[in-house]
């Protein structure tokens, strides 16, 4: 890196990470907690969440037919996502979208697979609602501070600046360039190697200080994955305007552009389940794919569409798979073919997890670091002056 480079970006590093550190410990500190989610959320409340089979190899009911059962518990809310299976021993989620203006006072509801019964009812994310919501709350925390839409754009404008600074940070590990090679001087790698290492026997201050340069760059890659995929998730506009040129899509968002809204489909639920599942059949024939489960089918109001989801071999999560047909719910004509995305914390079983929970708290003390250094950094200046 060119010498009169260094200070300007040197300062770009110092006042973004102070910028960015406050709300990137809430962010690391409550993804290491929904790295668990499923497990923790089990842990708190096993009545609601967990469920036994009545008797060895007892069969769940069938999707359609609970989601009558609930379309009869509450009739003021319009279901328009049915969940068509389950984890092994988790209840079934119900979401529960009304139908008018005066809101429900749940909007989720979790129910026995294997009889229909209500295990319990919660808004999701109002935290006075206690246990039941408190990992929501943490998750409203994780991506929105719980602002809102505020909050939303808020971490979406972070996010954007935190995947700048992994650029500016890893650039300043890198030796200044040489203005003459001096015979004997080292190679480039060489003398990079100093910035992967910890000097752990000269003093408190270099520790940390190497702590964070190496730290960032041993982690640098999925941390920029994190920055990314928190623009993808929060400022959606902004990451595809960056990605499309870049890479093929499928332009899903523009053929549904041209559908309109329909308040109830022309087809049943039981129709649409079948030429769902017709529909997936065909795909899966035609792009030599074998399909493990079925997920969800959805009704999308605005734009009077179907989706059926399942989870296939072209998914890498583990739950909840990506692969999905979209078909009008009125002829049944296939819209989009498969969508298939990474999902953190989603595969490759507990390990993953472990190791995103540990990324969550690298986040956090890269965070502390740096404002450590900066804190020593500004009282060396003031004791100068």
């Amino acid at each position: 890196m060119p010498l009169q480079m260094r200070p300007a970006l040197a300062a770009l590093h110092r006042y973004a990470g102070l910028l960015m550190a406050g709300f990137l410990i809430v962010a690391g500190l409550t993804g290491s907690l929904l790295a668990w989610k499923d497990e923790l959320e089990g842990a708190l409340l096993p009545a609601v969440f967990r469920v036994a089979p009545p008797a060895p190899g007892a069969v769940p009911l069938d999707a359609l037919l609970l989601r009558e059962r609930v379309a009869t518990r509450f009739p003021q809310a319009q279901i328009s996502y049915l969940p068509l299976s389950a984890p092994a021993g988790h209840s079934m989620q119900f979401y529960l979208p009304h139908r008018d203006d005066a809101p429900l006072a749940s909007d989720e509801v979790f129910v026995d697979p294997y009889t229909g019964a209500v295990l319990g009812q919660r808004r999701w994310g109002e935290i006075s609602q206690g246990l039941i919501n408190l990992l929501p709350f943490i998750e409203r925390l994780h991506y929105a501070l719980a602002l809102g839409d505020t909050g939303l754009l808020i971490f979406g404008l972070i996010a954007i600046l935190w995947t700048v600074d992994c650029f500016i940070g890893a650039a300043l590990t890198f030796p200044a360039r040489l203005k003459k090679r001096a015979p004997g001087a080292k190679p480039w790698l060489q003398r990079w190697r100093p910035s992967w290492l910890l000097r752990r026997h000269s003093g408190s201050y270099k520790l940390v200080f190497d702590l964070h340069r190496a730290g960032g760059l041993w982690l640098w890659a999925m941390l920029l994955v994190f920055a990314w995929s928190g623009v993808a998730f929060n400022l959606y506009d902004v990451y595809a305007a960056v990605m499309k040129p870049l890479f093929p899509h499928q332009p899903t968002e523009e053929v549904l552009a041209t559908y309109t809204p329909s308040p109830a489909p022309h087809l049943d639920w039981q129709a649409a389940r079948a030429q769902g599942r017709m529909l997936m059949a065909e795909l899966a024939d035609q792009q030599h794919f074998p399909v493990t489960e079925e997920n969800a089918l959805s009704y999308e109001r605005g734009l009077g569409v179907y989706s059926y989801k399942v989870r296939s071999s072209r998914d890498v999560r583990e739950q909840k798979g990506l692969t999905t047909v979209i078909f009008d719910a009125a002829s049944g004509d296939t819209i989009r073919s498969w969508i298939s995305a990474l999902h953190m914390a989603s595969m490759w079983g507990w390990p993953f997890k472990l190791f995103i929970c540990a990324m969550g708290v690298a986040v956090t003390g890269l965070s502390v670091t740096g404002v450590l250094i900066w804190r020593r950094k500004r009282q060396g200046k003031l004791k100068r002056a």
